[in-house]
């Protein structure tokens, strides 16, 4: 009797506990989900803008020349005797070298003959000058002509002794001009004369590259212009190569070309290295012909703000404001630096910045700062 009771009333236990087990279940996966809302907000990055002082950095591109060239020309006529060894193209010579020199036995005879005639000259007036003082005691103070006084003799002697001092200074010039030196520290560019040949005057035989300084000229656009400092003379300037064995140097802008160009609207600046070829200095050589990038200083800009090009968008960034809502703001761009915007309006300081936008943002979008830390700050300075 028993055995017949527990077995009527045992599948009803089993779906008594079935039914409470499947309702404990539901309830606890409904309590999960009233726990755990589903957070559905795009996930964003922040930064915190701050206002700065910013000196704009003006960048242009030159090629290295020479400050000055001289073509080399013999200055008299006669047969070549020597010439310096560096006196050859791609040559270093030195300020005061010997370049070449002419034979000079000519020259030295016309020398020892102006010598002679101001010899004589001087001579011819010192015995003027004592007839002259003859013809003064003579007349004792007699009204008499100045022809008796040999005032006109005088005069005479004494313009001869004026000539011939003429005629030995050039004398001397011939001769002095028969040893041809360098007149700077020189690049030689090229040689066109050889021991035993004859040049005559004034003919071209080398070319020479002043190496003590040399200069760039690099142009400056319309919307640099305005960033340039009120006085650029002497402003220090970096002048740099590009490549595998970069060259750095420094050098200074000395003037404006104070034209601009009617076809680019540019202007033109020169700055200046000294001893680019590093004759007195362990530099590292800067030749004539490089082109180089020339960066200096511009103006300081006050209350800017730099960001990066990418969280600007048609002039367009986003913010972040109390209630972690985005806001689109319009900003004045001011400059481009390289990756970088100037923004001189349109942001305030502590403005929060979205910098990873969501795929579509739109105004008034709620989001979530990707995991809360101290804020970066955006600012202007590198």
């Amino acid at each position: 009797m028993k055995n017949k009771w527990f077995k009527g009333i045992f599948p009803v236990v089993i779906l008594a506990i079935g039914f409470g087990g499947m309702t404990a279940i539901k309830a606890s996966g409904e309590e999960d989900e009233e726990k755990k809302p589903v957070d559905t907000r795009p996930t964003v990055k922040i930064e915190t803008a701050i206002a700065e002082d910013y000196q704009v950095r003006i960048t242009s591109y030159g090629e290295v020349k020479p400050l000055e060239s001289t073509m080399v020309s013999a200055q008299i006529s006669g047969e070549v005797l020597s010439w310096h060894p560096n006196f050859v193209p791609g040559g270093l010579v030195l300020r005061g070298d010997t370049l070449f020199t002419i034979e000079l036995v000519t020259y030295e005879a016309a020398f020892l003959q102006a010598e002679a005639d101001l010899s004589l000259a001087k001579a011819n007036l010192i015995e003027e000058q004592a007839r002259a003082e003859v013809a003064e005691r003579e007349a004792k103070g007699s009204k008499v002509s100045d022809l008796y006084l040999r005032k006109p003799q005088m005069l005479s002697a004494q313009a001869s002794v004026k000539s011939a001092q003429a005629r030995l200074k050039i004398a001397q010039r011939d001769l002095d001009n028969g040893v041809i030196k360098a007149p700077y520290d020189a690049l030689v560019v090229s040689r066109d004369l050889g021991v035993g040949q004859y040049v005559n005057k004034g003919a071209q035989v080398g070319e020479l590259y002043n190496i003590e300084s040399a200069e760039v000229s690099f142009p400056i656009a319309g919307f640099d212009r305005e960033f340039l400092p009120s006085d650029i003379t002497q402003q220090v300037a970096t002048i740099s190569t590009k490549g595998y064995n970069p060259i750095n140097r420094e050098g200074k802008v000395v003037r404006d070309l104070g034209i601009i160009d009617q076809s680019t609207r540019m202007s033109q600046l020169i700055v200046r290295i000294e001893d680019p070829y590093s004759l007195k200095s362990s530099l590292p050589p800067l030749k004539f012909g490089h082109y180089v990038e020339v960066g200096f200083a511009g103006k300081t800009l006050n209350n800017v703000y730099r960001l990066p090009q990418e969280l600007v968008n048609n002039r367009i960034i986003w913010l972040l404001d109390d209630e972690q809502q985005m806001q689109p703001q319009r900003v004045e761009i001011l400059r481009e630096e390289g990756a970088y915007f100037l923004i001189s309006e349109g942001l305030q300081n502590q403005d929060t910045l979205v910098t990873t936008l969501p795929e579509y943002p739109q105004k008034g979008m709620k989001v979530k700062v990707a995991k809360p830390q101290e804020d970066l700050v955006v600012n202007k300075s590198l």
